[in-house]
């Protein structure tokens, strides 16, 4: 997340939930009258958790190996509606999380799953802007900051901030994601669609978060932080398709119908409205999707 999946208006890069993020979401996106939920986004973030829930527990599983058995306290950098909170609470069960965000809607939709889960005594909140520090935050086992990095103004900053959190030969845990995912058959007019649109953000998101797709390793290791871990992985979902996937489908669409207008051909903008207007078309009915999305990984640690 978030957050924060790109479905932000323009000044909302200050909010880490965005990426949970999420994962990839495009910016300065205008809700349609038919979205549900104020900006849609945090029906998008608990989306993408369940239907890329075996490839986060395999992810979650490679930083156990790395982080060890001995994980008191974990933070989750730009915690959005919990993706990571509740992944790696599963994956730890000795630890508690501190989940950090900068939208108190975010971290109160968060603390009310995580009472419904019967987790709440493990899991605390820190409403705060990462890109300025982690206030009382110390002795941190693991941080987990999946698609909040980039939103942050100065991220050599934040990766200061972050390893003073950690204890020394604590592990961080960086997520980020290339885009929007994949929806649409590859090949065809469906998929140049897509290609076309992606394009047209990417044009956009290098205005707007210039540190997206940046060298994260050098980074990391400029932060006096050692990387253990790169890697990148194509995160799929295919038939059959799992419940939710055409409504994940249709609020990525609808949010970037509003964000493209006047970036993108008027023959374009008429394509993704039928994807959006519940005929035939409409990826809520549509049987051929595939969801795709990279994710890039970099495991690194506090030396000791």
């Amino acid at each position: 997340m978030a957050h924060a999946p790109q479905h932000q208006h323009q000044h909302q890069h200050q909010h880490q939930h965005q990426h949970q993020h999420q994962h990839g979401h495009p910016a300065s996106a205008h809700p349609r009258h038919s979205d549900p939920t104020p900006n849609g986004l945090p029906e998008i973030l608990d989306l993408d958790a369940a239907l890329f829930a075996p490839h986060l527990t395999a992810l979650t599983g490679r930083i156990a190996c790395l982080a060890g058995d001995d994980v008191r306290h974990i933070v989750d950098l730009g915690s959005g509606t919990g993706t990571g909170t509740f992944a790696l609470l599963e994956r730890f069960p000795a630890a508690r999380v501190t989940a950090v965000d900068s939208s108190p809607a975010m971290l109160e939709r968060l603390t009310s799953a995580a009472r419904n889960r019967g987790l709440g005594d493990r899991v605390r909140t820190l409403e705060a802007d990462a890109g300025a520090g982690l206030p009382g935050v110390v002795d941190a086992d693991l941080v987990w900051a999946s698609a909040s990095l980039h939103h942050l103004d100065d991220p050599a900053a934040a990766l200061a901030g972050v390893r003073a959190a950690l204890r020394p030969g604590g592990l961080l845990a960086v997520a980020e994601v290339d885009g929007m995912p994949k929806f649409l058959p590859e090949g065809g007019g469906p998929g140049e669609l897509e290609i076309r649109c992606r394009a047209a953000l990417d044009g956009l998101h290098a205005e707007r978060l210039p540190h997206r797709g940046a060298d994260w390793g050098s980074l990391l290791a400029a932060a006096g932080l050692s990387v253990e871990q790169e890697r990148a992985e194509r995160w799929e979902v295919r038939a059959p398709l799992p419940e939710g996937t055409g409504r994940y489908a249709f609020l990525f669409f609808e949010r970037i119908r509003g964000t493209l207008e006047g970036h993108v051909s008027s023959e374009d903008l008429a394509a993704l409205d039928r994807l959006i207007d519940g005929g035939p078309l409409d990826v809520r009915h549509r049987d051929d999707l595939v969801v795709r999305s990279t994710r890039e990984t970099w495991l690194a640690r506090r030396p000791a």
